[in-house]
């Protein structure tokens, strides 16, 4: 069995998804390999051969090797400007560096003008011609030399982003010409959302074998033939992954304590349109997967992925601290209004929390059934200040009962608040196109194609994504509390790296391989 991580995501951590899949075939003596296509493949084309570009670009060549070196070792960290200047030139280099001029790839993203992720029609032709993608050299030469070698009678992707899926099928057209007979195998986020839409039809039969909805471990036990698969919770395994060459001053270890979100009410929550079940790992089992983790990977950092970490989870990780910092999304509750709570959430290494706060009107707020007190969030934001937790707040702009004044309201809490938000992040309002919310809105048809997950709506109170995105432009942006708070958001990998920048050196721990 291979297992792989395609590109782009960010190349900052190893994959969650695969780590798991690898414990449970460890766990039943499965042999396996796993491959980060990912990290691999932007790492083949940052280092591919150079030509006379323009200045810009020249000069980011010339200072490549440093700036892979410093995003790797703690120096790389100390000036915000520095590391700005590297993380932009790398995605100059893939941007400019790379045919063809229709594609736009970066660090994180991967676009290309003339094929669409939400079109199966391209996907398939994704696969009928993979040399058409800039990673084809590496894609080729790597997947045949782990044919040859590890010879694999299935092979398994996880599909989680738009941004992974053309390469994603690219690789999938190699393998389909060089050997026909693989099982091929397609999981993860974007696959699980395109399978539980109402009336799903399978548009890719002659190419993916089995496509696999919700959490893969059992399933792909199943489809390798072990009879008797437990539903039991297995440790992920990190140890056939490269932690330590990721784009980040040492490990990262990403960890998910549960699928699903405890609160589950939010309006036009995607997670709620495609019926995603709540199922949590027991949380003495998860305190136990975080120390015996922390104590055989030795992370600087670990990432906590759930929707929203429980309050629960929250006191027994503050009871039970794991060793290194820790970082995740948790909801404004009232116990983050909680000094006590707070500080000793502080003790057990939490360094930065994740807010989806999404507006500062609480009529909205009440309207998107968010369970959010803004007297409560405001008490929060300041008890997290003053325990020395770091906040990245998400917004969420253009919802269906919000207006330009609403909007504003959102932009002055934000200012009244501006000593307490470290980072921002904007976002516009989709509606999912199979949400029970949908119903009675007048849909304007899919985005783009046949696997849009969003669909065009009429706002009911005509706030209108041109106008949204012109207020957010215009106003919002360009008000200076909010704009120094943008500023210090890291390019790229915006909040995978912002602990990084939440904290002081001195307070993570001091490794070999963070000062290589």
């Amino acid at each position: 069995m291979l297992l792989i991580h395609p590109p782009v995501a960010k190349p900052c951590e190893p994959p969650a998804g695969i780590a798991r899949l690898s414990g449970a075939l460890t766990f039943y003596g499965i042999k396996h390999a796993v491959l980060d296509a990912n990290l691999e493949g932007l790492e083949s084309l940052l280092k591919g051969p150079q030509t006379s570009f323009d200045t810009w670009t020249n000069r980011a060549f010339r200072h490549l090797p440093d700036h892979l070196v410093s995003l790797r070792r703690w120096q790389g960290y100390h000036h915000f400007d520095r590391y700005t200047r590297a993380v932009k030139d790398l995605n100059r280099i893939l941007e400019r560096g790379t045919p063809p001029a229709a594609v736009r790839l970066g660090l994180a993203n991967y676009e290309d003008e003339n094929l669409s992720p939400t079109r199966s029609s391209d996907l398939i032709r994704c696969a009928e011609n993979p040399e058409d993608n800039p990673f084809y050299p590496y894609f080729k030469k790597r997947l045949l030399g782990l044919l040859k070698s590890e010879q694999p009678s299935a092979i398994g992707f996880s599909l989680n982003y738009l941004n992974q899926a053309l390469c994603t099928f690219a690789m999938i057209g190699i393998l389909r010409k060089e050997c026909p007979g693989l099982t091929i195998i397609l999981g993860g986020g974007l696959v699980t959302s395109w399978v539980r839409r109402p009336g799903w039809k399978n548009p890719f039969s002659g190419l993916v074998n089995h496509l696999v909805a919700g959490p893969g471990e059992s399933p792909l036990i199943s489809i390798l033939g072990v009879e008797g698969c437990a539903e039991e919770h297995i440790p992920p395994n990190y140890d056939s992954l490269p932690i330590t060459e990721y784009f980040a001053p040492g490990p990262i270890i990403p960890y998910s304590a549960s699928s699903g979100c405890y609160w589950n009410r939010c309006s036009f929550c995607p997670a709620r349109a495609e019926g995603n079940p709540y199922l949590p790992i027991p949380i003495e089992k998860v305190v136990r997967d975080l120390s015996d983790l922390s104590a055989k990977t030795k992370p600087i950092l670990i990432h906590i992925l759930d929707n929203a970490i429980s309050p629960a989870l929250l006191k027994a990780i503050a009871d039970n601290p794991p060793g290194p910092p820790w970082y995740g999304f948790a909801r404004v509750t009232r116990h983050l209004a909680d000094l006590e709570f707070c500080m000793a959430l502080k003790r057990s290494g939490c360094v930065m929390l994740k807010l989806g706060l999404e507006s500062g009107d609480q009529k909205v707020l009440d309207r998107m059934q968010k369970g959010i007190d803004l007297d409560q969030a405001s008490l929060a934001l300041k008890t997290l200040k003053k325990a020395g937790i770091a906040t990245y707040i998400y917004l969420l702009f253009g919802t269906l009962w919000e207006t330009l004044l609403e909007a504003r309201r959102t932009l002055e809490f934000i200012v009244r608040h501006r000593e307490m938000v470290n980072f921002l992040n904007l976002a516009i309002f989709n509606m999912p196109i199979d949400g029970p919310e949908a119903v009675d809105i007048e849909s304007q048809g899919s985005y783009e194609g046949d696997l849009s997950l969003y669909t065009g709506f009429e706002h009911p109170k005509g706030w209108s994504r041109k106008l949204v995105r012109q207020f957010l432009d215009k106003e919002f942006k360009r008000h200076p509390a909010v704009a120094s708070i943008l500023r210090r958001d890291p390019p790229a990998f915006t909040s995978n790296h912002a602990p990084f920048f939440a904290t002081k050196e001195k307070d993570m721990p001091q490794l070999p391989w963070a000062q290589r």
